[in-house]
């Protein structure tokens, strides 16, 4: 490239312009969080989290299932609202745009839908601390294994 082709380019506006941000309640979920919110700022991209809570078929058949069923509503709502809050806290701080999205089902497929309909250019996801994920997998591998979006992951 040559001196004159740089005033083609945009400083900032060659990078993603969607950036989606895998968060919960861990500390590398968090630092992805942070991760993405610094390449947002520099980039002048827009952050979409996604929360999602596994489906948990366990005790909901059973006496008090119905009790535990909204036991279970009631942590997801107040989780997707406190990520909710945190989200928006940061994006005013740092001045930039942040939804959250919060589902239920598989993470990997649920951050793959997603992704799709956010038409997202990136993902950043906190490393796995789980021990069996070295040997089944970890939704970080199975995102860069689909091969779909680059795929960042944060220790």
């Amino acid at each position: 490239m040559t001196a004159s082709d740089d005033s083609k380019f945009e400083l900032g506006t060659d990078g993603p312009a969607v950036i989606l941000v895998g968060v919960d309640d861990t500390i590398t979920s968090q630092r992805a969080g942070w991760y993405a919110a610094g390449l947002a700022r520099r980039q002048r991209a827009r952050i979409v989290g996604v929360f999602v809570a596994p489906l948990s078929g366990l005790g909901s058949g059973g006496p008090g299932g119905a009790a535990l069923a909204v036991a279970r509503d009631q942590a997801f709502a107040a989780t997707a609202d406190d990520l909710r809050r945190r989200a928006e806290e940061v994006g005013a701080e740092l001045g930039i745009s942040v939804s959250l999205v919060a589902a239920r089902g598989d993470p990997f497929s649920e951050i793959c839908r997603i992704a799709d309909e956010m038409k997202a250019d990136a993902i950043v996801v906190g490393a796995s601390t789980k021990a069996g994920h070295r040997f089944v997998g970890s939704l970080a591998v199975r995102l860069v294994k689909a091969g779909k979006w680059p795929v960042t992951v944060v220790p």
